[in-house]
């Protein structure tokens, strides 16, 4: 089942309508489309021609008596109901250098594209670059603005302190305008909320230990490392396999922030990530910053339990 829309669909077919953008840019159009489908093995609508490249020549390059738009409604390609990989090639193939050689026309078509394909959970990223001209590709959003803004949500439902919601909030906004920020308060969050924890769980530690360290320590105290889980525990080797990674995102965010992030003098010729990277970091962070919260909130409560059930036999 398709998950790109006939709504998305419709609507880029009509903005390309209304601008009169040419679909097949430099190409003639069988050039074009042979990029997409094998025109020799589609039928022909007209009876002198063996297939559908044949027709669009007579059609389209000799005779030029269909409409500008009629790829949009041809049954043959289908394109408003073929697969998502064969549409979203369509549209690549449409800022494809072959095809457009024009950066700020190319730059205009995929902002274009990626702002109806958002609504479905797609866009066109960059894959390659051949003679300093990109070559896309369409591929689910790796973190969307919504994702981010419910684990923003969520984390305030767990925790009101004003700092940590100021730094979900400066992560947030400043994705797009300002990726290097992004991915250092990314990792500030999560230093942040490892620090909140041990310090409500009285438990002392040196404010010079790095990430991955605190981490480490505000893990064990929650009894999430590997070694706290007991062999006999259902799916124990599951469990800390994904536990374990739980460094590795730490690992991970701490690296970009060294490398990309706020924080450390660059050189000039510095090249920074993009948004893309950047909402990986925050998201990364805004669900370990959460786990860690609610185990947090849990271990209080089963504490709280069991200290009034020792207060009650004492």
């Amino acid at each position: 089942m398709n998950e790109i829309s006939e709504i998305t669909r419709s609507k880029i077919f009509d903005i390309i309508a209304l601008e009169e953008i040419h679909w097949n840019g430099k190409l003639n159009e069988p050039e074009f489309l042979s990029r997409v489908f094998d025109l020799r093995n589609l039928p022909s609508n007209d009876y002198r021609y063996k297939n559908m490249e044949g027709d669009i020549w007579q059609h389209r390059v000799r005779n030029h008596d269909w409409d500008d738009n009629w790829i949009f409604f041809d049954e043959r390609l289908n394109l408003i109901n073929c697969d998502d990989a064969i549409f979203l090639q369509f549209l690549c193939e449409m800022v494809h250098p072959i095809v457009r050689t024009d950066i700020t026309e190319v730059s205009k078509l995929i902002q274009l594209f990626n702002e109806y394909l958002k609504y479905d959970g797609y866009e066109l990223a960059e894959k390659i670059q051949i003679s300093g001209h990109s070559v896309y590709a369409g591929r689910r959003i790796i973190l969307s603005d919504e994702f981010l803004k419910r684990k923003k949500e969520e984390i305030k439902n767990v925790l009101s302190d004003e700092y940590v919601i100021k730094q979900i909030n400066i992560m947030e906004s400043s994705v797009e305008s300002s990726p290097e920020l992004s991915i250092g308060v990314s990792k500030d969050l999560i230093e942040t909320i490892c620090k909140t924890i041990l310090n409500e769980r009285t438990i002392e530690f040196d404010k010079k230990w790095d990430l991955p360290k605190l981490l480490k320590t505000t893990a064990s105290h929650l009894q999430l490392t590997p070694n706290d889980i007991p062999d006999e525990t259902k799916a124990a080797d599951t469990i800390k396999k994904i536990l374990g990674s739980l460094s590795m995102v730490v690992y991970g965010i701490a690296e970009l922030r060294n490398n990309y992030g706020t924080g450390h003098g660059k050189e000039a010729k510095f090249k920074g990530l993009n948004s893309r990277h950047a909402r990986l970091a925050v998201g990364a962070s805004s669900t370990l910053a959460l786990f860690l919260l609610e185990t947090h909130k849990i271990r209080k409560e089963i504490e709280a339990i069991q200290k009034g059930q020792s207060d009650e036999k004492a």
